[in-house]
């Protein structure tokens, strides 16, 4: 993956139509998502390229035309980031690429048994915590939704810390307190490992910090809205192109844990669901204009 992204305009990025540039997060669900598109349209005639950058320079990159593809637009955590691009034009929504997603604060099981259920109990048992809730970094939706809440001293947060880190750090935190049975609260997700994983409970909050129904989210496909334009094959497939909260949790457990090479677990996932592959393929076609699934099912031996 490319280490960042130089802004430029729009027509620079939709000069070429045989390249798809893709806006990928630091988050192993979206990095393995991202490379089972690429390998699927690689077939087809499509250079895929990936750029590694930070959720705020994604979607500045989607709205200038350097991003054409984002697979993790986790809503409705992102849609301050969203709807103000969605409402100019500049983005395309298309379809639910995972289903059953959800992310709020979570605790492990033992502080939950203690009576810690809901984001109500936490400011009463601030000083077990140190006053710290652990999120997976800066910029992200869920850092602006808990930074929002310290400001607004919601749920008495206001003399709370968020510590933002990364994934990888804030998981490491949670094993490591868990590990001594101490008291910890963190943002928690699903699709991931973290829930096959770790002794863990979701905390309830009946005024929905992170959206309707305690942060069940809907992940969607977003496509700069003048490549989608220039591209409806592409918009076939992606609209096409999904997964079960399971299988994600597959692929992040793969890639995020096992440290398996993303480009493996990809290709497994594609070799083990050629009926799934072929579901994604209806009505897309080469760049030559030949039925797509025929080429996808040569390359990969389907």
């Amino acid at each position: 993956m490319g280490a960042g992204l130089t802004l430029t305009n729009a027509s620079a990025a939709h000069a070429a139509d045989d390249t798809v540039t893709y806006g990928v997060p630091a988050w192993p669900g979206i990095t393995v998502k991202t490379e089972i598109a690429r390998q699927l349209l690689a077939p087809l005639g499509y250079q895929g390229t990936a750029q590694d950058i930070g959720l705020q320079v994604i979607y500045q990159g989607l709205d200038t035309g350097d991003v054409d593809v984002f697979l993790g637009a986790w809503l409705p955590a992102q849609n301050s980031m969203l709807e103000p691009l969605e409402d100019d034009g500049s983005i395309t929504r298309l379809a639910t690429n995972v289903t059953g997603a959800q992310m709020t604060l979570a605790v492990p099981d033992y502080v939950y048994d203690s009576g810690v259920t809901s984001f109500a109990d936490l400011d009463s048992h601030r000083d077990e915590f140190n006053g710290e809730i652990y999120g997976f970094g800066a910029g992200s939706a869920a850092s602006e939704i808990l930074n929002k809440a310290i400001e607004d001293d919601t749920w008495g947060l206001g003399d709370w810390t968020l510590v933002d880190t990364s994934t990888v750090g804030m998981l490491s935190a949670a094993k490591s307190h868990i590990a001594n049975e101490e008291p910890i609260v963190w943002v928690g997700w699903t699709p991931h490992w973290m829930n096959l994983e770790l002794p863990m409970r979701y905390l309830s909050d009946s005024k929905n910090l992170f959206g309707e129904g305690n942060g069940a989210s809907d992940v969607r496909t977003l496509m700069a809205s003048d490549y989608a334009k220039a591209n409806p094959n592409l918009v076939t497939f992606f609209d096409q192109f999904s997964f079960s909260a399971e299988e994600q949790s597959w692929m992040i457990k793969q890639y995020g844990q096992a440290e398996k090479p993303m480009e493996e677990v990809a290709t497994t996932w594609i070799e083990d669901h050629p009926n799934r592959v072929e579901a994604m393929m209806k009505d897309v076609t080469t760049l030559e204009g030949e039925p797509a699934w025929e080429a996808v099912r040569e390359k990969f031996s389907l």
